[in-house]
């Protein structure tokens, strides 16, 4: 009888069983996973133009406008991809996520091969495709142009090329994982992470004669070769990445500190995937058949540990998870095609709707911004940052309008965020409003208020002691009103005046005011 088009089925099985020590043959081709990944980058398409910037978005719109071969935080890439889709289409924000909602579906494609890569049949690769489709990283990712998607398509890819590679025995698809690494690390650094981890597994657990291949060396070349104007950027800048890595480090930031870190793995994918990936795990570092792919199941555990003990963000793992739900994929449609099929097959059904279909409601924009529930901000803190930015310039435009005459003409603006610059610079011009500033990671580098700003307009110091140490009178002149419910990082921030600069900008612009996180 022939097999279904999409089902819960076997794991692909060759004419000839193989020996232990050989990985099986990839499983059949199906289209399904094409069509989920179709569905999802459809569907992010048709979500991204509701709420609004993301204050990450709006950093990369000014980023864009002082393009630089790096930033105190990141690569060029994201930078350079914000201001060509702006120039393309000023101000639309479909268009500038449109390359992520496309990295999301090529995610899931990538998914769904490395399970066929592992041996699963068309259920399993269908079934490995709709839980990458539902997870956490790749719809928050997948909505937002960040750099975490980025990321995500990156480690995915270098993954693939990892298990075609251990499969094949062929070392040229270590080109294919320097390619990737390389492209990678100009958008960020961690990519990095990622190699650790692989040559970590390598020598854990072999074959080691791959780190003295050639063409091995040749595709750690092209990495370094691709990354090196970031990787020079930064040494000549004092490397500014791990003073962001140290703020993270101590918790300053979102999704980080070591107990959230942890946390996350449990709910970055989904609870739901969570006893699918442990099982893709424990086969990848335990299956006799697997053995060539244990390095695989190793990068992982090496990737977290690093993560948690360096008090890293809890998603920086996230793609390995994914590879081990793709493991987990085909050991589950198997679990579900043995003994009570029905039973099986109906608790892996009941199980999609509450731990799988909350993620659409939690992560994407499906529900009105002006009644957004708080637990989806308590969950999701991103979907806050993305609600507001307009009325949050309309509330500093209030106070500017609100100075005498004469002191709006000298006045300027100092932000606590990055955020917050880039939502001005925005938004300010047809609000009449003076230019932004901030000392907030690579916003230090775009410029310092001139040396005869005598009046300053200082927005989200919720705690006035810096202002007081700059300035000889500080002064609460009103507060952000988003004129929505929403529990972010701005909503009721103060908004200060403040005269009198007790130093020049020049003396505190660089020892006081830069700060990173």
């Amino acid at each position: 009888m022939s097999e279904p088009a999409i089902d819960i089925d076997r794991p692909h099985e060759p004419a000839q069983s193989p020996s232990p020590a050989s990985p099986p043959e990839p499983g059949e081709s199906t289209r399904a996973p094409w069509l989920i990944a179709a569905a999802t980058s459809l569907t992010l398409l048709l979500l991204a133009g509701r709420y609004g910037y993301h204050r990450d978005e709006l950093y990369f719109l000014l980023a864009g406008r002082h393009l630089d071969w790096g930033y105190v935080d990141q690569g060029p890439l994201v930078p350079v991809l914000a201001r060509l889709l702006d120039t393309i289409a000023p101000g639309n924000l479909v268009v500038l996520r449109t390359p992520s909602a496309l990295l999301a579906g090529g995610a899931v494609l990538l998914v769904a091969a490395i399970a066929r890569e592992l041996g699963a049949g068309r259920g399993a690769q269908t079934v490995a495709a709709g839980l990458a489709a539902l997870s956490g990283i790749v719809l928050a990712g997948g909505h937002l142009l960040s750099t975490t998607t980025v990321d995500l398509l990156v480690w995915l890819v270098a993954a693939w090329c990892a298990v075609r590679l251990l499969r094949t025995g062929d070392s040229h698809w270590a080109l294919g994982i320097g390619l990737a690494l390389g492209v990678g690390m100009l958008s960020k650094v961690l990519p990095a992470l990622l190699a650790v981890g692989l040559i970590a597994g390598v020598l854990i657990a072999g074959p080691r004669r791959l780190l003295r291949d050639r063409w091995v060396l040749v595709g750690a070349g092209i990495a370094v070769l691709l990354a090196a104007p970031n990787l020079i950027w930064q040494a000549a800048n004092g490397f500014p990445q791990l003073g962001v890595a140290a703020s993270i480090s101590d918790g300053d930031s979102s999704y980080s500190g070591r107990l959230d870190a942890f946390t996350l793995q449990f709910v970055i994918i989904s609870p739901y995937a969570v006893p699918i990936w442990i099982a893709g795990l424990v086969a990848l570092l335990r299956r006799p058949a697997w053995r060539a792919y244990r390095a695989v199941g190793w990068a992982w555990v090496v990737v977290v540990g690093v993560v948690l003990i360096a008090g890293g963000k809890g998603y920086y793992d996230a793609p390995l998870l994914l590879v081990l739900t793709a493991a987990g994929a085909v050991v589950t449609v198997a679990w579900a095609s043995r003994g009570s099929v029905r039973l099986r097959r109906g608790l892996l059904a009941l199980g999609t709707v509450p731990f799988l279909l909350p993620n659409i409601v939690l992560l994407l924009p499906v529900l009105p911004a002006d009644r957004l529930p708080g637990f989806v901000v308590d969950v999701n803190y991103d979907a806050g940052e993305t609600i507001g930015w307009p009325a949050f310039a309309d509330s500093v435009a209030a106070v500017h309008r609100g100075l005498p005459s004469e002191e709006r003409s000298q006045a300027v603006i100092l932000t606590s965020n990055y955020g917050e610059a880039g939502a001005l610079a925005r938004y300010g011009p047809a609000r009449e409003l003076p230019r932004a500033y901030s000392g907030h990671n690579s916003m230090v580098d775009f410029g310092r208020p001139p040396a005869n700003a005598g009046v300053v307009i200082a927005v989200g110091w919720e705690r006035a002691d810096p202002l007081n140490a700059w300035f000889d009178e500080c002064t609460l002149a009103g507060r952000v009103d988003q004129r929505v419910e929403v529990d972010n990082d701005e909503n009721g921030g103060p908004i200060h005046v403040c005269r009198g600069l007790r130093r020049p900008w020049a003396q505190i612009w660089d020892s006081e005011v830069r700060h990173t996180g």
